[in-house]
């Protein structure tokens, strides 16, 4: 009797118990793939924004012994933006020519994002053999922040991967390595700085040993190794806290590309700085004993508020988010809600919004997504844990943390088993616990 090659063999039904274990195999050829274009055809193919060429060009000037910081901030390129330390740390890409120095680049961001994603994965209890996997892996590669991190060649990739680093360590209170890898990412680009806030409110103080002192250290090694390191200071550093209306999507950047009053653009942002400390409060005060969920929400809110309100953010800094974006499996999650996605596409989708028919809308919706997504994903943040505080308060539970009781039994990937929560009208009923293997199993 004949039997269909083993690849196109359809799976027993012992082995596709569950459609979350078919989905597994329908996604994994789509996420593979995905990864591949990614990394071989438009990452290779590059773009007409290029952020590695200045990277690239200042690295071979340091090598070479010639002044660093020369760009002329009056045009719109990209230009060279990093401090002395991340000078020192990157200028061995310049010792190879220009075009496989750049391959070589995107190999390591895209090693780096892989590495990252399993990191992540690991982070929420998930394993290789899991939904999760494949799907996660397909959601980051097909977002506008991995994208144009290899195809601009942008060094965000090593940064979600320092990220991750100092988020698992700190969880382990291995202090000092995750204020190594920390300070490894400032000394090149200070993007994940506000995350020394996540240390300083759970008492890890000796993460701001290595955190501060990595950067310093390589400063100090840099300066007399560069020709210009002061120009930094005084040259780069008074362009970076201008608020420029190109290529820009804080509420600074934005408001000034739509031509807003200053008083109007700097009333949205102490608005949206006070949503910010209520939300990080509430996170404080109800959830620091949650370990995970505490440091992965809170360190997306306060990335998201350093994307939104200070004088730069780009759309591609998004990428730093997929920790906070994966708390949705856990059951106390704030992003259960459609209103939280609707945010996120809005900042990580690839699709452009450009119309050739509404022309002027079209420009509206492309240039605004993003900054309406930080905004809205924070007003999100700020509701939902705001209308848990007020509903324990009126109902004299304050002392016992603001979850309500239903909450408990919510499925969370942290669980060796998924649950059904009991409904949100009978919090107190004592429902009849089903045995272990009628539970739905989880997805491991």
């Amino acid at each position: 009797m004949y039997r269909a090659p083993v690849l196109f063999r359809q799976l027993e039904p012992r082995t596709a118990r569950t459609a979350a274990e078919v989905m597994k195999f329908a996604l994994w050829p789509f996420a593979v793939m995905t990864v591949l274009n990614r990394v071989f055809i438009k990452a290779i193919n590059g773009f007409v924004t290029d952020d590695y060429r200045p990277v690239y060009n200042a690295s071979f000037e340091f090598l070479n012994g010639r002044p660093v910081y020369t760009a002329n901030f009056d045009s719109v390129d990209p230009h060279y933006l990093y401090p002395p330390s991340g000078t020192l740390v990157i200028a061995p890409v310049a010792i190879i020519e220009y075009e496989l120095s750049r391959w070589l680049f995107i190999a390591l961001n895209a090693a780096a994002i892989l590495l990252a994603w399993y990191l992540l994965l690991r982070l929420f209890k998930f394993g290789i053999g899991s939904v999760a996997a494949p799907a996660l892996l397909l959601a980051m590669f097909a977002s506008e922040t991995v994208i144009n991190t290899l195809v601009f060649t942008n060094v965000n990739g090593c940064l979600l991967l320092a990220e991750l680093a100092f988020i698992h360590l700190l969880l382990r209170r291995r202090d000092l390595w995750a204020g190594a890898a920390l300070g490894l990412s400032i000394a090149v680009k200070p993007t994940l700085a506000p995350l020394l806030l996540v240390a300083a409110v759970r008492g890890q103080w000796k993460v701001f040993i290595t955190g501060i002192g990595v950067p310093v250290a390589l400063t100090a090694a840099a300066w007399p190794l560069s020709k210009d390191p002061e120009r930094f200071f005084t040259h780069v550093l008074p362009y970076l806290a201008q608020t420029r209306d190109y290529f820009n999507s804080s509420v600074g950047g934005n408001g000034a590309y739509y031509g807003l009053p200053h008083w109007l653009i700097l009333l949205v942002q102490v608005v949206m700085a006070g949503v910010v400390a209520v939300s990080l409060w509430l996170l404080w005060r109800y959830y620091r004993e949650d370990e995970l969920f505490f440091v992965t929400t809170f360190s997306g809110v306060l990335l998201t508020a350093s994307f939104l309100l200070p004088s730069l953010g780009q759309m591609y800094y998004s990428m730093m988010l997929f920790p906070f974006l994966m708390t949705v499996v856990l059951r106390n999650s704030v992003l259960r809600n459609w209103p939280a996605w609707l945010a996120i596409f809005g900042f990580m989708t690839y699709d452009k919004w450009l119309s050739d028919r509404w022309q002027s809308t079209g420009r509206a919706l492309e240039y605004l997504r993003v900054t309406f997504g930080w905004g809205l994903l924070l007003i999100v943040v700020f509701c939902v844990l705001g209308d848990r505080y007020l509903a324990a308060r009126r109902e004299g539970r304050l002392e016992f943390g603001i979850d309500p009781a239903w909450m408990a039994k919510a499925p969370d990937s942290r669980d060796g088993v998924e649950e059904k929560p009991a409904p949100a009208s009978a919090p107190d009923r004592d429902d009849p616990v089903a045995p272990v293997e009628e539970r739905e199993p989880a997805l491991k």
